[in-house]
């Protein structure tokens, strides 16, 4: 079955489609930009294979990166620092504390900044053909110097050149498909862009910051990239594993794949615990009360603070949600970035753990030092019901209503649905009735009521 194709939304907001498959640790892919589209990637019978056995023992995440395949298109960023947005934004949306990451070719130095800025996140790092500095390493080639001047002139023979340089030269169809392929996952305009942006790539001094386990693997006969390249790499990560492998072709499902996923296999498998036991595990089709969150403004903070303190505010909110959901018996089911999805199978349970997640945000708020640079205020949502359930995800009218709900209500206030307020009838908790609304998707107003969370 194909994989869903799902969104998350960068701190720049920048639109990034993804999928996810299979369970498990998870290993975060990064595609070789420009080459990324991840629903046409999945018609191709090598490549499906490929990503299907990469899925056999493990939490396998994709996505394309900004400008490319299904992701925002119209963006003129290709930085290093956008590419790792688009990484951040994919692995907050799922929630990922803590994910190997596999970099291939011209995102493998985006990989490679990432894991040394954040070593507590990175559990393993996988590269895949790729390089620290991009002029030096392969920009000064002869034929890259030929296909910058195709790019500006003609497309279409730009991209069946490039294929070929990329496959090798005796592909014949397979780089004539590739090239069409190139075609469909990024514009001409964007490419040219994104080409400017690679030049630039230099992340040598990066590499002696990587404290995560380390593997290298590269091709013996690739003709653009030469093996020292990868000698180099690994050299320069402390304790790197280097793995050299024959053949020229760049896609790893190319020639030998089973050599490569033996090698992946044995490396991921290195260190990893069992999972954790999730606090609740969810029953199929069971009647589940809905909690959603979201924080209030949390565009403008990230804005406001800039990426790395706008983030140190988001793991301050999220470590919160968790201790919250645990103490509560809530399971999460994922993270927005912004804000989270979680379930109970007890509806005393959930409107506790929302009244202690207020709580515990004030908390926060008045222990922090005047004035507050970035006070965290949430707005809850509660529904109750039957979502759909498949594969770690609920869907479904209650989970709708749990979202719009919280959309109704202001920082610091929690909502919640008739079905909660009469479930919660002599339990103790207080509420106010705040007349009906019209909600986004549904025909008729809906009652809403104020969960009184404040002493007094």
């Amino acid at each position: 079955m194909e994989p869903r194709i799902q969104y998350a939304q960068t701190a720049d907001g920048v639109s990034i489609a993804f999928w996810t498959l299979g369970q498990g640790m998870p290993l975060v892919y990064m595609a070789h930009v420009p080459w990324s589209h991840v629903q046409l990637e999945w018609q191709g019978l090598e490549q499906r294979g490929w990503y299907q056995r990469l899925a056999e023992k493990r939490k396998l995440v994709r996505y394309d990166c900004r400008g490319t395949g299904l992701s925002d298109r119209e963006v003129a960023d290709f930085s290093l620092d956008a590419q790792m947005l688009d990484l951040e934004a994919v692995v907050d949306r799922l929630g990922l504390d803590r994910f190997a990451l596999f970099g291939q070719v011209n995102a493998g130095p985006a990989a490679i900044a990432y894991a040394a800025r954040h070593p507590e996140r990175v559990s393993h790092l996988v590269l895949w053909c790729t390089y620290a500095r991009s002029l030096s390493d392969w920009g000064r080639l002869p034929q890259f110097r030929a296909l910058r001047g195709l790019l500006d002139k003609d497309w279409e023979t730009y991209t069946e050149t490039y294929a070929h340089v990329a496959i090798g030269w005796s592909a014949g169809e397979e780089a004539h498909r590739s090239a069409a392929f190139l075609r469909e996952s990024i514009a001409q305009e964007a490419m040219q862009q994104l080409a400017g942006a690679i030049r630039g790539f230099d992340v040598t001094d990066a590499l002696a910051q990587v404290r995560s386990p380390t593997l290298v693997l590269h091709r013996r006969q690739m003709p653009w990239l030469d093996v020292a390249v990868a000698r180099g790499l690994a050299s320069r990560i402390r304790d790197a594993l280097l793995v050299l492998l024959e053949g020229t072709a760049v896609p790893p499902w190319l020639g030998d794949m089973e050599a490569v996923l033996t090698a992946i296999d044995e490396f991921l498998s290195e260190g990893v615990q069992p999972a954790a036991t999730p606090a609740e595990a969810a029953a199929p089709g069971g009647f589940r009360t809905v909690l959603f969150t979201d924080i209030v403004g949390h565009t403008a903070i990230m804005r406001r603070l800039g990426d790395e303190k706008g983030r140190e505010v988001l793991r301050e909110h999220e470590r919160i949600t968790r201790e919250a959901l645990k103490s509560h018996g809530g399971t999460e089911v994922k993270t927005m970035g912004d804000g989270f999805l979680a379930s109970f199978s007890s509806v005393t349970k959930a409107v506790e753990c929302a009244i202690a997640l207020q709580q515990a945000f004030a908390a926060h708020n008045a222990a922090q030092a005047e004035p507050v640079e970035a006070p965290i205020r949430v707005r809850i949502g509660l529904s109750a019901g039957e979502p759909i359930e498949e594969e770690g995800d609920i869907f479904g009218e209650t989970v709708i209503l749990a979202a719009r709900v919280a959309a109704k209500a202001e920082g610091g206030e929690i909502l919640a649905s008739l079905a909660v307020r009469e479930l919660c009838a002599g339990k103790g908790f207080l509420f106010a009735d705040r007349g009906e609304t019209a909600l986004r998707g549904f025909e008729d107003p809906v009652r809403l009521y104020q969960v009184r969370w404040r002493e007094g």
